[in-house]
Parts: structure tokens; C-alpha cells; sequence
């Protein structure tokens, strides 16, 4: 039996998971020719690792024009249809247990592309958001462990797929899966090849998953990099422009070109339901429906086929109201000739149909739209924290754009045409954070991967586009269980002043004060650690770049240890936001470093006047030099 080898461990239930998909760059303050992409040179020389769907080697994504050789340490190689087309940027494409068929999903062809496509001009999404398209990192080398299909992806091929990949060298790994249930760390394959990758000094980056606002947060072990979606500052916009003069914006993925100065105007026909009814006769209106579903799900659930049938019996167009759950988010799909609005302004054009006796209305088709304020927000769709199993530890750990990202695209799939397209969700936020964590490697080549991690969380913004606090779909303030950290922002992540470091044998600890010293070698595998040999550290007291604590009306006492990775000589003083319900006393309060690398530890005690009015505070804690602000969001909950 295989259960009695030498070098089994554990045998555990097979799971499904499944992949959660111009401007962004631009959006990240990333410039051709200037600032952090020339001072990286485009993150040169790094190698990102994507476990997903496949990918179309053949697309000018992937064309490999000033890059040069992968290097040496780089041990992988390129099977199957991918071979003919590996160059300088496609290095590496391993098929595991799945048959050699490029990518017929997308998915993996355009979470590599947002990572590290190299640039394209003149790309656009059936006309939408022309420009340039680029990965974040656009010079870095890309290889892609595919074994997701249709059904998902077993748990069994993604860890096969992280230990290739770990065997072949890469530096970055991102995976914009999730599981489509919870799934505790001792039985969590992801989390687990994520471990030994981490241990290697890998940046394992991971998708949030596509369950909010409610349910579970996906992949929130603390040694992954923990990836929310948000919005951009671009709109597809399309106003339909109501009987009475009233303009309502809506987006659509199918425009075309007004073809006059008078758009034509139709009458407007109520389907709460989008059904094509026999004996309801839709020729020549515009038909208003509504979007349905369970209130979690916050992407349209009507079925294409629904609205294929409406235009098929001579609509004249569709408006879609989204879902309440959605509030602001509007996640185009390609339905064909549709409008979507958000339930606020559906509601409006509804009320307008009911109340008068030949409703009608325009569309007017405005193409892309950029400077769309409030931006970023939080995507109603993304998954929010805290994790499951260990809520002591802030999840998910920042945000990034996954709402209508323009990338690559294969040239026929069953989810649509290339050669680029628009997708959302988590799975496109992650990609962006990784190619963010190769420009901060191309930087620190031999920085950790939680150093990587406490760069990229520390130095996060937290104001949107207009000055105030990042706001979520409902356009209330997020809280750190919607966007963690904050904002991701690229050009501060390579000089964060000081990092919150961790290695493997503190995760051990965590590990251990966790689950035990079982849970411990199903975990760490063959790093032969063992509790014994290892201080317990309970969650509050990992060295996390973010800090939890249980919401307690006696003081409790926290401890971080920083590294100086700025100016030899550097003082950071402290400062703090809280709220008045919380005492919080920090000692020292000045951190004064004469060397670079140099360790300090400080201590953090909290205390609430105020227990039993809310189940969850948050404050934050920052420490500021003359060139630096290292920044710690502060929750206080009901653990």
C-alpha cells in the first residue's frame, strides 16, 4: 500500500478549484521609458511562474523582441504545441496530467499576459480601451504549469504544478485559483506546495477568490500573498438617454459606432426576468430586465441563451440591471447587444416606464472612458476576510485591479475571442501583484519572499482618486477585510524603508501554536520540522506586516521586529490613528537605526473601553522617517 511507503505523509481528499480573470499599468504609475519600469528595466532577468488553464504561446504577447536569455539557475523547459513558439519571454510550459491543447479556456493566457506581456500596440478589446497593452513586470520571463480545465482544477495537479515549477527555478508564483469551498490548511494542497515554495524563497501569489461580499476568503495561509480586486479608473461607458431627457451610464462589451448625430430612439419594454415569453411581442424595443441570482453572487447569472432569444425575436437592444448585492460594480460580460446598470439607476428606468405611457430611450455609445472617479474601489464580487482558519491574521493582504482588465486572449475559446478580451475577478487582480512582486525581486534580488510580501503591503495606498478613503461597492468606506493593506502601489513597494521579515522556521511556529505537530509535517512536508525543536507563536504575534488582536477590555501586548532596509542612518517616529473606544501604547516610539539590516523590536498594547458595542475596530500604526512612511493597518476583533 502506499500509506506504508517510507516516504508517504498523508493522503487527503481531492478538491475542485477553479480560476477566479491596456490601462492598468498606467493606473499602477507605471510609464514607458520612465520611473520604475526604466529604473527595473521592466523586471529583466525574473521568472514568473503561473499555475492555471494553459496558455497561446503564439500570441505577440508572448513575442520575446528585447529580451534577453533566461538565467542560468533557470532549469525548466517548454512541451507540447508551446515548444514551437518558447523564445526569450515564453521559457517554460509544462501540461500536468491535462492534454496539450495550448489554452482553449483563456484564463491562463491572460493572467500571464497581465503579469508579464510584453508590449502590444494597438491592442483593444473588440474596440474598447485601444492603446498599448503590457504586463506589469514586461520584461520578465514567463513559464506556465497548466493542468486546469473546464471542470476546474484538481488539487492534486496544482501541487504537482507548484513543485515543477519550484524545481525549475522560478522566482514568482501566481495563482489565480480558488477553491469552491473552504478548505483548512492541513488539507489545503496550495498551501501546502505554496510552503515549500515559500521556503525557497519563492513570492507565492494568490487569488482572494470571487465570494463576496459574504461567504469565504480564498487562499489565506499567512505565507501566501493574499490578492483582492478593484476597480480602475476607465469605464466602457454607454448612456441610455430616457424619453424625458434623463442621461443614465451605463457600460456595455458590445458597442458600435453612432452612426448619426440623432441616435434612434425605441420603445422601452419591462422582463423583470429576461425570458422571451411567447405572445410578448419585443420587436423593435429595448427590453429591461434584471439580473438574478443569489445576493453573493454579484456577476450577471442571466443565461446568454436568454438574452440570445430576446434579440432573436427582434429586440432592439437589452438594459440589464445588476444585481443589489453589486451596488457600484458593473462586471461586463459579452452578451451581445446590452447595456448594464447598476441597481440604483435600473431602478430609475423602471420607475420612468412605469409611470409613463410611451417610455423610450437612446443608447448612445461612448467607448472608453478614463479619469472615472471614485477609483479604485472595491469589486463587489471580491471575497472579504477574515480567513476561516486563522482569523488572527489579516486576510485578504491588498488590492489590486480584477474589473474589466483588457488582456490577452486566445483566438477562439468558448468563453469568447481574442486576441484580447475583457475579464474580471480576483484571478486578474493577482497577476498585477505579481508582476509587481518581479519589479521589487528585479530590485532586492535577495530579499525573502515575506520581505517581498511586507514591501508591497507597508507602502499600499489607502486614498482613492478623489482624496478620500478607498470606498467599497456600496460606496461605503472599505474596511482592511475588503482591501487588506490598501491599494497596491508599485514605484513605493521597491523602497519601503523597513520590512517586517519571517522565514520558514517562524511559519513552523505558527503552524504548530495552529494546528500541532501532526498538522506541522503534513504541512512543511520534506523540511523535516518538527514542534519539538520549535517555539509556538501564536497568530497575534507573527511577525506579519499587518497587526490583529482580540478585541479585549484588558491590555494585550503584541510584538513586531522591523529591519532596516533604507538609509543607514535613518529615525522613524511613530504615529497612529485609532479609534476613541481604543487605548494603544507602542514602545518605543522612536526607532533609530545606524546601520542597514539592523533589527529593532517593538511592543503594541491594546485595550477597549468600549467591548461589547462592535465586534471589530481598526486603526493603524505607521512609522515615519524623513524619506518613509511604513504603514500597519491595526484590526481589532472578535476572534
Amino acid at each position: 500500500m502506499v500509506s506504508q511507503r517510507k516516504e508517504f505523509v498523508r493522503a487527503f481528499p481531492d478538491h475542485l478549484w477553479r480560476p477566479s480573470i491596456t490601462h492598468t499599468p498606467k493606473f499602477l504609475g507605471l510609464e514607458k521609458d520612465a520611473g520604475l519600469w526604466r529604473d527595473t528595466n521592466y523586471g529583466e532577468g525574473v521568472i514568473i511562474g503561473v499555475v492555471d488553464t494553459g496558455i497561446y504561446a503564439a500570441h505577440p504577447s508572448f513575442d520575446d523582441s528585447g529580451i534577453p536569455p533566461p538565467p542560468s539557475k533557470w532549469k525548466g523547459s517548454c512541451h507540447g504545441t508551446a515548444a514551437a513558439h518558447c523564445n526569450n519571454k515564453l521559457i517554460g510550459a509544462k501540461f500536468i496530467t491535462v492534454n496539450d491543447s495550448g489554452d482553449v479556456i483563456g484564463h491562463g493566457t491572460h493572467t500571464s499576459s497581465t503579469a508579464a506581456g510584453n508590449f502590444v500596440s494597438g491592442a483593444s478589446a473588440q474596440g474598447l480601451g485601444r492603446g498599448t497593452a503590457a504586463g506589469t513586470a514586461p520584461r520578465a520571463h514567463l513559464a506556465m504549469y497548466s493542468m486546469c480545465t473546464l471542470r476546474g482544477c484538481d488539487s492534486v495537479d496544482i501541487i504537482a504544478g507548484i513543485d515543477e515549477a519550484i524545481k525549475d527555478g522560478v522566482d514568482v508564483l501566481s495563482l489565480s485559483l480558488a477553491p469552491i469551498y473552504d478548505v483548512e490548511f492541513s488539507a489545503d494542497p496550495v498551501a501546502i506546495g505554496a510552503l515549500s515554495a515559500v521556503a525557497k524563497g519563492i513570492v507565492v501569489v494568490a487569488a482572494a477568490g470571487n465570494n463576496g461580499p459574504k461567504s469565504f476568503l480564498a487562499n489565506s495561509a499567512p505565507w501566501l500573498l493574499t490578492v483582492a480586486a478593484g476597480s480602475v479608473d476607465r469605464s466602457f461607458e454607454t448612456v441610455v438617454q430616457l424619453g424625458n431627457g434623463n442621461h443614465i451610464n451605463g457600460e456595455a462589451f458590445n458597442q458600435i459606432t453612432n452612426l448619426s448625430s440623432k441616435p434612434k430612439s425605441f420603445p422601452l419594454h419591462l422582463n423583470k426576468h429576461c425570458k422571451s415569453w411567447p405572445g410578448r411581442n419585443v420587436a423593435g424595443k429595448i427590453v429591461i430586465c434584471h439580473s438574478t441570482g443569489p445576493m453573493n453572487d454579484t456577476g450577471p447569472s442571466i443565461n446568454k441563451t436568454d438574452i440570445s432569444a430576446i434579440i432573436s425575436a427582434g429586440a432592439a437592444g437589452v438594459v440589464l440591471i445588476n444585481r443589489k448585492a453589486a451596488g457600484f460594480t458593473t462586471l461586463l460580460e459579452d452578451y451581445g447587444n446590452v447595456v448594464q446598470v447598476t441597481v440604483a439607476d435600473g431602478n430609475n428606468i423602471t420607475e420612468y416606464v412605469r409611470t409613463t405611457s410611451k417610455a423610450s430611450a437612446k443608447v448612445i455609445y461612448k467607448n472608453t472612458v478614463l479619469g472615472v472617479r471614485p477609483s479604485p474601489t472595491v469589486a463587489a464580487f471580491s471575497s472579504r476576510g477574515p480567513g476561516t482558519f486563522s482569523p488572527g491574521v489579516l486576510k485578504p493582504d491588498i488590492l489590486a485591479p480584477g474589473l474589466n482588465v483588457i488582456a490577452a486572449w486566445p483566438p477562439l475559446t468558448m468563453l469568447g475571442s481574442g486576441p484580447f478580451h475583457i475579464k474580471s475577478g480576483t484571478s486578474m487582480s493577482t497577476p498585477h501583484v505579481s508582476g509587481v512582486a518581479a519589479l521589487v525581486k528585479s530590485c532586492h534580488p535577495d530579499w525573502s519572499a515575506a520581505a517581498i510580501k511586507s514591501a508591497i503591503l507597508t507602502t499600499a495606498d489607502i486614498m482613492d482618486s478623489t482624496g478620500g478613503p478607498i470606498l467599497d461597492e456600496q460606496h461605503q468606506r472599505a474596511t482592511a477585510y475588503a482591501m487588506g493593506a490598501g491599494h497596491v502601489n508599485p514605484t513605493k513597494a521597491v523602497d519601503p524603508g523597513l520590512v517586517y521579515d519571517l522565514g520558514i522556521t517562524e511559519y513552523a511556529g505558527y503552524i504548530c501554536a495552529l494546528l500541532g505537530d501532526q498538522d506541522l509535517a503534513f504541512i512543511t512536508r520534506d523540511l523535516r520540522l518538527s514542534c519539538k525543536m520549535l517555539p509556538k507563536i501564536p497568530e497575534a504575534q507573527l511577525n506579519y506586516p499587518t497587526i490583529t488582536v482580540p478585541l479585549k477590555t484588558r491590555p494585550f501586548t503584541v510584538h513586531r521586529t522591523v529591519t532596516n532596509v533604507g538609509p543607514s542612518n535613518s529615525i522613524h517616529t511613530l504615529k497612529m490613528e485609532i479609534p476613541k473606544s481604543l487605548t494603544v501604547r507602542v514602545y518605543p516610539e522612536t526607532l533609530v537605526f545606524s546601520k542597514a539590516g539592523q533589527k529593532i523590536r517593538y511592543s503594541l498594547t491594546v485595550s477597549s473601553s468600549d467591548s461589547e458595542s462592535s465586534n471589530f475596530m481598526e486603526g493603524s500604526l505607521s512609522w515615519v522617517s524623513v524619506t518613509h512612511v511604513v504603514r500597519s493597518p491595526i484590526v481589532v476583533a472578535l476572534l
